[in-house]
């Protein structure tokens, strides 16, 4: 069986945070879709993979190529969606640009914020989730692999990473704009996370006038929030005393929004009008996005943010430029890897077939020396059949072969049987 390697996908670059805040999928609804994929295609899709972040979701596989007509149609189904919604945003990529994609993804050069490393921890958590699915099989697991060793090696060799504008420190720049010194404001952080602690870190270097931390269970904002010298609070006691920040940070992997537009509109006028930052750092988003209709809330997404972050991109290509060289080896040397391993099947092959002939005339060589035939004389007919047998069909087919074929063959042949030509091989009589 022909096995591909296959990505199908949407990012920040090919679709808004609306569209892709309806195909993302939180870590505990991860295995139920590999499940769910591999139930759907069967023995067409061998191994499966997916990486769901704030900014791209993206399906890696190994399997049939004619499966890549029907994944679009599975991702809206599984997500409920019509195909025509997420169809226009989608990519694919096969085999070289399917590797391509994941070694540039995983050394952040496919990320809003380029250089980043979240991305690779992020993938490997995906990989993780899948091998523990039973999903992972011998190409994806060499693919992965790689793609770590890859990501290693442009962050190590060039400076993709080095001053980068964090979507942490462009949350920090947007505020700013507004309220200009942060040493008066109250900043409020809605979740615990891995985003939440980098902004609460690039935060608390302004000196805020108080850090609250409002999160699910109290134990882990705690753990949080006694490192930058933070309160806490539950989650549900939100809507009391949310006019009482000037800064609001969310993310967290609620599915639905937990900031309303009715929740905000009596929260300004219990601010009495004053201005209002809020950055929703979450996809799907936890503010309605018909917040930002309101005059006194400044409302950023993740993809406002990007805006920020992309302005210190530019400094940075010199050595994109240098991480795309190593890229593009190490794509080289993997699809070597892929295409060396479809010969196995036929070296295999060849290895049984020429085994069993051996058997075979081993087994006569054996009865005539049953039958009295002197060791000589039954090495000798060994020795000859075991010519003929492995003679045979390439002899078959050259004879039968018409003037383009043979010609082919003629050049194939003596690389497959090493011989002496004659010298007088002219066919003139």
């Amino acid at each position: 069986m022909t096995t591909d390697v296959l990505t199908f996908g949407l990012n920040h670059h090919s679709a808004p945070v609306s569209v892709r805040e309806r195909v993302s999928m939180s870590g505990d609804l991860i295995r139920p879709a590999l499940d769910a994929l591999r139930s759907a295609f069967g023995s067409s899709l061998r191994e499966a993979t997916i990486l769901s972040t704030c900014n791209r979701t993206e399906i890696y596989v190994a399997g049939k190529p004619e499966i890549a007509e029907h994944i679009p149609t599975w991702m809206a189904d599984f997500n409920s969606l019509d195909s025509t919604l997420i169809k226009p945003h989608l990519y694919q990529y096969n085999q070289e640009e399917a590797v391509r994609h994941a070694f540039r993804v995983a050394s952040g050069l496919d990320s809003m914020v380029l250089g980043e490393a979240q991305i690779l921890g992020q993938m490997k958590t995906a990989v993780r989730t899948a091998n523990e699915a039973g999903a992972l099989g011998t190409m994806l697991n060499q693919l992965f692999q790689k793609t770590f060793s890859v990501a290693k090696e442009v962050r190590t060799q060039t400076a993709i990473g080095a001053q980068s504008v964090s979507m942490a420190a462009a949350a920090v720049r947007l505020a700013e704009r507004v309220f200009g010194d942060l040493s008066q404001t109250k900043i409020l952080f809605v979740g615990a996370g891995e985003m939440i602690e980098l902004c609460a870190t690039h935060f608390s270097a302004q000196n805020p006038k108080s850090m609250m931390i409002a999160n699910r269970t109290l134990e882990k904002g705690e753990a949080l929030a006694a490192r930058f010298d933070a309160k806490t609070m539950r989650l549900a006691d939100l809507p009391n005393v949310l006019h009482e920040y000037d800064i609001v940070v969310s993310c967290t992997a609620s599915a639905l929004p937990i900031l309303g537009l009715g929740m905000i509109q009596k929260t300004i006028r219990q601010r009495r009008f004053s201005p209002m930052v809020m950055v929703d750092l979450a996809v799907p988003r936890d503010i309605e996005p018909e917040v930002a209709s309101i005059d006194e809330v400044y409302l950023y997404t993740v993809d406002d943010l990007g805006r920020v972050v992309q302005m210190g991109n530019d400094a940075r290509q010199a050595a994109v430029i240098q991480a795309e060289a190593i890229i593009d080896s190490r794509v080289q040397s993997f699809m070597h890897w892929v295409h060396n391993r479809q010969v196995v099947p036929v070296i295999q092959g060849l290895n049984q077939a020429a085994h069993s002939v051996a058997e075979i005339e081993l087994e006569k060589a054996r009865k005539l020396l049953a039958k009295g035939v002197s060791p000589e004389e039954a090495l000798e007919r060994l020795a000859k059949a075991l010519t003929q047998k492995y003679m045979h069909a390439p002899m078959q087919v050259l004879n039968r072969s018409e003037q383009d074929e043979r010609a082919q063959l003629l050049g194939v042949l003596p690389k497959l049987f090493p011989f002496q030509m004659p010298e007088n091989t002219s066919s003139e009589h």
